[in-house]
């Protein structure tokens, strides 16, 4: 009996060591295949460019299969959240009063939320901000430098034709030459790979306040890529349309506003208040510093471009898009609740955001309105002074709020408190405009006009949405293919443009 259980012990010993030796086969099986894959990544001969800019995207996705595959996914527009997504939706629809708001200026005429990189030439030639030019009758309204962030063709063109003459020139004229979307060397020194911004105007910003983007560490380099695009800009209209960066005196709302006060600039006069409006571009790297996130030294990168394993293999996903769509890779990486949990977290303090801004707007275009019914009933300069002052210090912190479009996560109590105070302006010009049209015999109410529509707004401000959308969509039908023909026989991309 003694002897049976010794024999069926050594079984069980000879059994379990086999296991052990299986298992530790795999082991040194998947090791060995990691380490291949890693020394195929890191040992694979590179292409060598000479130059630091290199406009077409194809030309890297040999080397970098991982990231030029995910890049390219940013053409997917399916991902969608409670609020926005990766698909355009018309802003403008969403709360008419936004075109009163923005009457006199491009964005009246067509606003939406952003999609991929991928589209951003695409939507840049089909939205109706940037006109018609080359169609009978239409207008050539925007300049060269509206195309600055749109692809690595820029940075290539600014060298080219140098800075004055690239900002300088109309929007028509790099038609054909802008071809590839936002791409690797925006981002990339082409020749090290390093990353390095690839525009001007964030050196020079930088250099103004006494700093050096050069000497930036890694993970501050992970956030100033975005940041050369995504940040407030303005055109210097007097010296070649020339593109700067309001940071002189700061990265807040106010200390913009300061700098733009001290020259006594405006974008545009609104034609119903006659205010002198700031227009906000989208200042989302400055909103994400005011942010906790920003605050706690985490990149852009670590959110919207989160790192993915394959294999052996850690590569940084160039898929830019919602951190909403990868919590496992995002959000979780550092908080410990559960995807569903953190999502509602997003969602909550974005409601409280919009809810504000849907009401900040409509008062806001209320108070445009009753200065126009003030200017209309007798109002003088001396009269309107402070009430135009209110609109515009109440615009400017409106669109400074949401015109970067995360900030309603990335610094929700920013957002909440600048709203709030353009709430307070919009208010007091209303109690203004009323206080000096009652001096001029109105003591009623004062009545606003029907602009509960998209369409009624722009009928109102004086724009033609049908007229607008003919003319664009006999220029995207005529003009863009002539820019494409004459990019293809100058070799400026691989693929067809979308």
């Amino acid at each position: 009996m003694a002897k049976q259980l010794k024999k069926w012990q050594g079984w069980l010993l000879f059994g379990g060591v086999m296991v052990i030796v299986f298992v530790l086969g795999l082991l040194c099986s998947s090791l060995l295949e990691r380490r291949a894959e890693v020394v195929s990544v890191f040992n694979n001969k590179r292409t060598m460019f000479t130059d630091s800019i290199v406009s077409q995207n194809e030309k890297f996705a040999q080397d970098y299969p991982r990231e030029y595959q995910t890049w390219a996914m940013t053409e997917d527009t399916t991902f969608q959240s409670r609020y926005n997504g990766s698909s355009d939706k018309d802003v403008l629809a969403m709360n008419p009063y936004i075109v009163i708001n923005w009457a006199g200026y491009a964005f009246s005429r067509e606003y939406n939320t952003p999609r991929g990189h991928r589209h951003c030439i695409e939507d840049l030639q089909k939205i109706l901000r940037t006109g018609n030019p080359g169609i009978d009758g239409a207008d050539d309204m925007q300049p060269g430098t509206c195309w600055t962030c749109k692809g690595p063709d820029v940075p290539r063109l600014m060298r080219e034709k140098g800075l004055n003459a690239y900002y300088g020139a109309k929007w028509s004229d790099w038609g054909a030459e802008v071809m590839n979307s936002v791409g690797c060397s925006d981002c990339h020194d082409a020749r090290t790979m390093d990353l390095r911004p690839a525009r001007p105007a964030l050196y020079e910003a930088w250099a103004r306040a006494g700093k050096d983007v050069n000497k930036a560490g890694h993970q501050e380099m992970r956030s100033l890529v975005c940041a050369q695009c995504h940040t407030e800009y303005y055109f210097e209209k007097e010296n070649h349309q020339y593109l700067k960066f309001p940071q002189d005196k700061g990265l807040t709302c106010e200390a913009a506003e300061e700098y733009y006060d001290s020259l006594g600039f405006y974008d545009y006069v609104h034609p119903l208040s006659h205010a002198k409006i700031l227009k906000a571009q989208h200042p989302g790297y400055e909103m994400f510093k005011q942010g906790i996130h920003g605050q706690r030294g985490l990149s852009c990168a670590d959110c919207h471009m989160p790192y993915k394993q394959e294999g052996g293999v850690k590569f940084t996903d160039h898929h830019i898009m919602s951190p909403l769509a990868n919590i496992d890779r995002t959000c979780q990486t550092c908080h410990r609740q559960d995807a569903e949990t953190l999502r509602e977290n997003v969602y909550e303090r974005q409601k409280k955001v919009y809810d504000l801004a849907m009401r900040m707007e409509a008062e806001l275009g209320k108070a445009h309105l009753y200065a126009e019914f003030a200017w209309k009933h007798g109002a003088t300069e001396a009269e309107m002074q402070k009430a135009l002052m209110d609109i515009r210090k109440s615009q400017w912190r409106w669109d400074y709020a949401l015109a970067s479009h995360g900030a309603a996560f990335h610094a929700p109590q920013e957002v909440m408190r600048l709203l709030a105070d353009a709430m307070e302006f919009a208010k007091d010009a209303q109690l203004e405009c009323t206080r000096v049209v009652a001096g001029h015999g109105w003591t009623k109410v004062i009545p606003l006009p029907d602009v509960s529509t998209k369409e009624k707004a722009q009928r109102y401000i004086g724009l033609d949405p049908v007229k607008m959308k003919q003319q664009k969509q006999q220029f995207v039908d005529t003009v863009v293919p002539k820019w494409i023909e004459q990019a293809r026989k100058n070799k400026r991309f691989i693929t067809k443009p979308m």
